[in-house]
């Protein structure tokens, strides 16, 4: 009985570990779907007409908290399920980028998109003269999953990967991932909502090509949430992410962002928009094992170095951080990528190294820093003096610019 009791115990240690990993809103929503669909099981709760989102009821009988209850609420355990599953990767990536507020606030701004966009084609649909069809008039959607459309998107965007894999069963190219996936979902489940699919994808370019910038506060407007009394007791648990973190601009980084804050309508900002779906050169096995995905806590950056060659590049890379930065960012005020302070015990020893650095003069070789490594951490969200600074104090090396830049915050 011994080992059992063993197995058991390490299973549920493994569980523990894997649902701290999760950031605050993502397991909070994980939570809040999953308890909803227990509470309207054990009470015989089966009256989704009431709450899901239907184009008709919004408009005739202005129910507009349908757009929200909608995407709480599910029909089968199947449904929660995935939807859930999915969730957790796709959110954990965004909120370590954008905070946990930023994360709830963008959360509310794609459910109201999609609900735009799924009204828009709907009287469309129903009411154009050549062929109307009330039928989407009437379409009850109900479920988390077009928001995970829109998370798709945003990621996808972010990732910088040609191509995407779909199950693990197939390869299809990044730009298209998400209407591959749209397709998929509507061959193998009959009963899915197309539309509501459809509207998440749309929601989630919008945002990625800045479409939506102008609704976005700038980080004023989460620090003083964050710093809220009402927050308090979420701010203070190990799991929240501050919005203060790695990207300094408002905003996830998107297309339109890179260089200037400029609008995504504008014809300069288009072409790049659309030249940045375009395949590029394929990058090499040892480049794709890195994980540059994202700045921020919670993935390694940098692999395949041994151990006495990593903490040569870590003292050197303090060294150079604090060379170049050390007018702007005292030590005591030091910032993580995930906008929490430095421990005493960093502090001192990034103390102790910038003394080995007036001690020692540190000889920096020369590099030209190309454009498209400036253009490839500008679209991760930084912005190009820092991201100038940085390659050229990692000698052109990506990860450990990213890195640099992370520790600035």
């Amino acid at each position: 009985m011994r080992p059992n009791i063993v197995s058991e115990a390490g299973l549920q240690t493994r569980l523990g570990q894997w649902w701290e990993s999760i950031p605050f809103l993502t397991s909070a929503v994980v939570g809040v779907c999953g308890t909803i669909y227990l509470i309207c099981l054990l009470v015989g709760y089966d009256s989704f007409y009431e709450i899901c989102f239907l184009p008709s009821a919004v408009l005739s009988r202005f129910q507009v908290y349908r757009i929200f209850t909608s995407i709480i609420f599910h029909g089968s355990v199947l449904h929660v399920l995935f939807n859930m599953m999915a969730l957790v990767p796709l959110g954990s990536e965004l909120e370590r980028i954008m905070g946990s507020v930023r994360m709830l606030y963008i959360i509310f701004l794609l459910a109201i998109s999609n609900a735009l966009f799924h009204l828009t084609i709907a009287l469309l649909v129903a009411y154009n003269p050549i062929h109307s069809d009330p039928f989407l008039m009437n379409e009850c959607a109900i479920g988390f999953s077009g928001i995970l459309f829109s998370m798709i998107v945003i990621e996808t965007s972010l990732s910088g990967h040609q191509s995407r894999s779909v199950f693990g069963l197939f390869n299809v190219p990044a730009k298209w991932y998400a209407w591959i996936l749209l397709v998929v979902f509507q061959v193998v489940m009959s009963n899915v909502s197309l539309l509501g699919h459809l509207c998440g994808i749309l929601s989630g370019f919008a945002y990625t090509y800045g479409l939506f910038n102008f609704l976005i506060p700038g980080p004023s407007f989460y620090s003083t949430i964050e710093a809220s009394s009402l927050l308090s007791t979420c701010v203070r648990r190990p799991k929240f992410i501050l919005c203060t973190g790695g990207n300094p601009s408002a905003f996830i980084p998107t297309y339109s962002s890179q260089g200037t804050a400029s609008s995504g309508f504008s014809a300069g900002s288009i072409w790049r928009n659309l030249s940045s779906w375009i395949p590029q050169r394929e990058t090499s096995a040892q480049s794709a094992q890195d994980g540059h995905m994202f700045p921020g806590r919670g993935r390694t950056l940098g692999s395949g170095r041994n151990t006495a060659s990593d903490a040569n590049s870590e003292s050197n890379l303090q060294v150079r951080l604090l060379d170049n930065s050390n007018s702007e960012h005292p030590s005591d005020m030091a910032v993580i990528g995930t906008g929490q302070q430095l421990s005493d015990g960093r502090r001192s020893t990034l103390n102790n190294t910038a003394v080995a650095a007036a001690e020692v003069p540190v000889h920096h070789q020369d590099y030209v820093v190309s454009e498209e490594e400036i253009q490839k951490l500008v679209s991760m969200g930084f912005e190009r003096t820092q991201v100038e600074v940085a390659l050229a104090a990692a000698d052109g090396d990506l990860n450990v610019a990213v890195e640099i830049l992370s520790q600035q915050g």
